[in-house]
């Protein structure tokens, strides 16, 4: 190996150690300057560890019927421990929730997945191209956000039945509008720049500009509407369960178990409602914690000195 090639090996080599330092920094300095950012964060974390782990965390089966524990207030009975108490079936409600932070997870990022990544690319797309394909796309996503986002889901879970998979297809659709709209803003704003005038005068292929010069710049608008819309997902995966068309018995939802406790049982074992309701808001907080801070750390007009 000749001297050049080694010092330009070095040279790589000290960039890359550099750029992971300055990462590391970057991530360290988030956690110290946003702390309710780092709140949410270790909120979404908890959440993905307990779902991956549901197994080992829970105490119970989730499933098992037990009618000789019906209505177990939190606490112990019967020399079986029930943190959370147990539902009108006697099954461990600590348990159930455990196990429906997997359903939540599931159907939160498989949905937002390919809503944002869908949206987001037709919004760069027709921002990029405008025309008449400009005009035909906003005009179909005029007509989907003309439908509050709820009776939306609730018609097309109507039309093809309660499954859990169909939950994602609805909210993914549900989603699809407003990250269409919002990244096509931004690329269009993206699109007036003079580095973007520059590349088309030195006959940069369309192709080229969409994949190297716009998409990277929005990224930061993108990554901000994913976190804040993990956060809605799961809210509208708990509400169409509430309603009986989201994920159906007897898998543990933690829209069906509030749905179940506030029909009937809500002032015989009000912890029925209490503990789900507090995993669905704290989740929902904790993403939307997390999507502030990115907010204001990502976009470039909120960030001080």
């Amino acid at each position: 190996m000749s001297s050049s090639t080694a010092s330009t090996a070095i040279v790589a080599e000290f960039e890359r150690k550099a750029r992971g330092r300055t990462r590391a920094q970057s991530f360290l300095r988030f956690l110290k300057t946003k702390p309710m950012g780092t709140f949410g964060l270790g909120v979404i974390i908890l959440m993905v560890f307990t779902a991956i782990f549901a197994p080992m965390i829970a105490t119970h089966d989730p499933y098992e019927l037990r009618v000789d524990h019906l209505f177990v207030p939190p606490g112990f009975a019967s020399g079986k421990e029930f943190i959370l108490g147990t539902d009108n079936y006697g099954r461990d409600l600590f348990s159930r929730i455990v196990w429906g932070s997997r359903i939540s997870v599931y159907v939160s990022l498989t949905a937002v997945a390919i809503g944002s990544t869908f949206g987001g690319l037709l919004g760069l797309t027709s921002g990029f191209l405008g025309g008449r394909f400009d005009i035909v796309v906003q005009r179909i996503i005029d007509a989907k956000l003309s439908i509050p986002g709820l009776i939306l889901a609730l018609s097309i879970m109507a039309a093809l039945g309660s499954s859990v998979n169909n939950v994602i297809i609805a909210i993914s659709i549900g989603i699809l509008g407003s990250q269409t709209r919002i990244i096509r803003s931004a690329a269009l704003n993206i699109k007036g720049n003079m580095y973007i005038e520059a590349a088309r005068a030195i006959g940069a292929p369309g192709y080229r500009i969409l994949l190297r010069h716009m998409l990277p710049n929005c990224l930061a608008p993108w990554l901000i509407l994913v976190s804040a819309e993990l956060g809605g997902a799961i809210l509208t995966e708990a509400s169409l369960s509430f309603l009986g068309l989201g994920t159906p018995p007897p898998n543990p939802s933690w829209g069906a178990m509030l749905s179940g406790a506030a029909q009937q049982f809500v002032e015989r074992a009000p912890w029925m409602a209490v503990f789900p309701g507090l995993a669905i808001t704290a989740v929902v907080f904790g993403f939307n914690m997390l999507g502030d801070a990115l907010r204001d750390v990502l976009d470039p007009r909120l960030r001080r000195g």
